[in-house]
């Protein structure tokens, strides 16, 4: 079987796409993936790093507002129709599978067109626009949250199938994934990260924070400041003579080993992107959601309110969020065992395991065999 799967722009398109290509050759050795990009996306970095073939085509998303980049724009995705039509010709794809962004818009269309069959995975509980409008045309819709129904025009082609995480999430000893990063499993633990680059505002609020936990040595924290603030946040540390280097502080740039802070943490104060809440889920950890505010329809507070909405977590607005707000939650569940347990239960419930299973049978039904 010969698939081609798409998606970028972001590594909540890109990640799931890169999952569901390595399951379908995980369970079925004979499957031929190529996965299809624009050339100046994430994607031209991260697939070919994960050891699948890749083929950069043109693709940006349109403009906010009207301008001359609006036409330029438009004609680099007329270009990429042209480019995707090429690329089918070569590689005779079985299926097509778009997981969103700009790239998937020509691929997907262009697919459906040639009467290739496709499907898509929408991540967020408020679908994107590119998934809303090729949802027409193709196969079936496959959904992360039962939330997007709604926001889908044609309903017999929905199936709810869950977000695939990494394997290991959920299922490493807490012992050994404390002893990682020296810390005592038998403590209350706070991971807090706001992406690879960081957070501003969630940085600048748990500054405040951590001058309150100095009088709390019973909680450890991890906490991931991001490559864009972390000198910053050490100059800010020392101005304010907070002493960083305690052995139940774990302060890093980036955290390498994710799976394994999960695994030792408690307590999630985190943006809202699908996989991330798709990752707390797998791993059963309560959490303080901050949406980021500028994300593509601001998608990433619908799926914070997904999970405020069944228990697993307080959500904070960006624009709401100072350090005593932010503290107000942190002592409203990290010092009740029972809320802390309950809240991680909840969010267990949201998303199922198996999406990745039941991904790979849905292409299986879908693909000419």
């Amino acid at each position: 079987m010969r698939v081609i799967v798409t998606g970028g722009g972001t590594g909540g398109h890109i990640y799931p796409a890169l999952a569901i290509a390595k399951g379908l050759i995980d369970k079925h050795n004979d499957t031929e993936v190529l996965y299809v990009g624009t050339r100046e996306g994430m994607e031209a970095r991260l697939v070919p790093e994960s050891g699948l073939p890749f083929k950069g085509i043109s693709g940006k998303g349109l403009p906010r507002s009207f301008s001359f980049d609006t036409l330029k724009t438009a004609g680099l995705n007329f270009k990429a129709l042209w480019e995707a039509k090429q690329v089918f010709k070569e590689f005779r794809p079985d299926l097509v599978v778009g997981t969103g962004g700009y790239v998937s818009g020509p691929v997907v269309l262009t697919a459906a067109l040639f009467g290739i069959p496709t499907l898509l995975h929408e991540q967020n509980a408020l679908p994107g626009k590119t998934n809303k409008l090729l949802s027409r045309v193709v196969k079936a819709v496959m959904l992360s949250f039962p939330e997007s129904v709604e926001h889908f025009p044609v309903k017999e082609k929905i199936k709810v199938v869950g977000l695939p995480v990494r394997e290991e999430i959920g299922k490493i000893n807490r012992k050994e994934a404390a002893a990682e990063f020296e810390l005592d499993p038998e403590k209350r633990t706070i991971l807090v990260t706001g992406g690879s680059r960081g957070a501003l505002s969630i940085n600048k609020a748990w500054l405040d924070v951590l001058q309150k936990l100095e009088d709390h040595p019973q909680i450890q924290i991890i906490w991931a400041t991001g490559s864009a603030t972390f000198q910053t946040i050490l100059e800010e540390m020392k101005s304010r003579k907070i002493n960083w280097r305690k052995e139940n502080w774990k302060i890093r740039e980036y955290i390498e080993n994710m799976p394994q802070a999960l695994a030792c943490a408690d307590l999630c104060i985190c943006r809202a992107g699908a996989t991330t809440l798709a990752e707390l889920s797998a791993a059963g950890k309560a959490s303080i959601l901050i949406p980021y505010p500028y994300a593509a329809e601001n998608h990433q507070e619908y799926n914070a309110k997904a999970f405020k909405d069944e228990g697993a977590a307080f959500m904070i607005l960006d624009s709401e969020l100072n350090g005593t707000i932010l503290w107000q939650s942190i002592e409203k569940i990290v010092f009740d065992k029972i809320k802390l347990e309950k809240m991680g239960a909840k969010a267990k419930e949201i998303f199922s395991p198996g999406a990745l299973d039941r991904i790979v049978t849905l292409c299986l039904q879908t693909a000419w065999r």
